[in-house]
């Protein structure tokens, strides 16, 4: 499979794949939708599962340069993996937000309200103002 090389290039294979992804979207991707969509966050237009690069990135608002990710458990044997996406993600503009999923669930509007508070401050070095799931940390 070619990689796509530049921020609007996709692939076809990326495209089935982006599309499978939103109908069989996870229970917390479903929720966070839920907030997301219609411009509900703050008038922000949020895309899901979309392309971006080579990587397909759960939660996106271009307008904002944000990304959300939802991690499950399986997150915490791909740290290393999440780092070079965020890494990567970061070079291109964007500051990359990541939630377990059992927060989207269980505390939606602490997750609203993080959004929130991102989206309100500039970029600045620190990309998100929670611990990152990715590296086991903020275990409720």
């Amino acid at each position: 499979m070619r990689e796509a090389k530049r921020q609007g290039e996709t692939t076809s294979n990326q495209t089935a794949k982006a599309r499978h992804l939103r109908d069989q979207a996870t229970d917390a991707e479903k929720k966070l939708w839920g907030l997301l969509r219609s411009r509900q966050l703050a008038g922000c237009k949020f895309r899901r599962q979309v392309s971006v690069g080579r990587f397909i990135v759960d939660f996106v608002c271009f307008e904002k340069r944000l990304v959300l990710e939802l991690d499950g458990g399986h997150h915490q044997d791909q740290a290393a993996y999440d780092e070079q996406r965020t890494t990567w993600l970061a070079s291109q503009g964007f500051r990359v937000l990541r939630f377990w999923n059992h927060q989207v669930l269980t505390e939606p509007a602490a997750v609203q309200e993080a959004i929130l508070l991102l989206m309100g401050r500039e970029a600045s070095s620190s990309p998100s103002p929670r611990p990152s799931p990715a590296r086991g940390e903020g275990v409720l």
